[in-house]
């Protein structure tokens, strides 16, 4: 696979009082969760998310079906957490992501998502997404009923259609794009997009080439906005062939619970 560089950073923000994100920052896989549902249940809803997922980390070859069915396993066990819990029943997690696969015998990156959280590409100067949000506020976009401007405030801004922790299991989606040199991938959950644009977003990550530079950059945008929610980043950037030297992984939080 290319040579990657990863940077993580995740902050519990300025209003909550525990951080409900979770990541993974695995050889291949890595993943942004978003826990809800409160107090011991959210960040539990995330934790279980992020266990699951891990495991996708240990095939071999991993192809794009696999990730259906490794969300689907983790929606199995966060519902399963809540008939066990009634105090944490209605917990759930967006999941989003992106891994190494192989299609046709050759690498490819494939980006999987359910919910809010996103991952965006950055090429060439720019910022683009690479997944649809499922929310009611997209929704209400998609039809042309509400203005970008108007959604980053709308009230119905943080109700999400899809999650991990639903009857039935939530359909995830999944796109599969080549792998080029030089392009960077952001993982994030909303507590970034709900106060960051996307230019300013990506004003950080013009400004800041080293990877675990632009993900604490990001983060640190964020604590300077009221920072309402919790925040978590993940930068991967794509460095060319693989040279034989490994994957610099650079993981400076807890990967399972972020920043408390």
């Amino acid at each position: 696979m290319p040579h990657v560089a990863v940077g993580a950073a995740s902050d519990v923000g300025r209003v909550r009082a525990l951080n409900e994100d979770a990541y993974l920052a695995g050889d291949r896989v890595w993943v942004v969760a978003d826990g809800m549902g409160g107090h011991a249940a959210g960040d539990i809803a995330s934790r279980l998310a992020i266990e699951s997922l891990s495991e996708l980390d240990e095939v071999d070859e991993l192809r794009p079906a696999l990730l259906n069915v490794a969300v689907a396993r983790a929606n199995a066990a966060v519902v399963r957490h809540g008939m066990l819990h009634p105090e944490a029943r209605g917990l759930g997690t967006t999941v989003t992501g992106l891994a190494e696969v192989i299609v046709g015998g050759t690498p490819h990156w494939a980006v999987f998502n359910v919910g809010d959280s996103r991952v965006y590409r950055y090429a060439g100067g720019e910022l683009q997404r690479a997944t649809v949000d499922h929310s009611e506020v997209e929704e209400l976009l998609a039809e042309g009923l509400i203005t970008a401007e108007q959604a980053r405030e709308h009230p119905a801004r943080h109700i999400i259609t899809r999650s991990v922790g639903m009857r039935p299991a939530p359909s995830v989606d999944v796109w599969v794009l080549p792998q080029i040199p030089g392009e960077r991938f952001l993982l994030c959950s909303d507590g970034l997009t709900s106060e960051l644009d996307d230019d300013q977003i990506a004003a950080v990550l013009a400004a800041h080439p080293d990877a675990t530079e632009a993900a604490e950059a990001l983060v640190a945008a964020v604590l300077a906005s009221p920072a309402r929610d919790n925040v978590t980043v993940l930068v991967i950037d794509v460095r060319g062939g693989d040279d034989g030297a490994g994957d610099e992984i650079t993981v400076p939080r807890n990967v399972l619970e972020g920043e408390r």
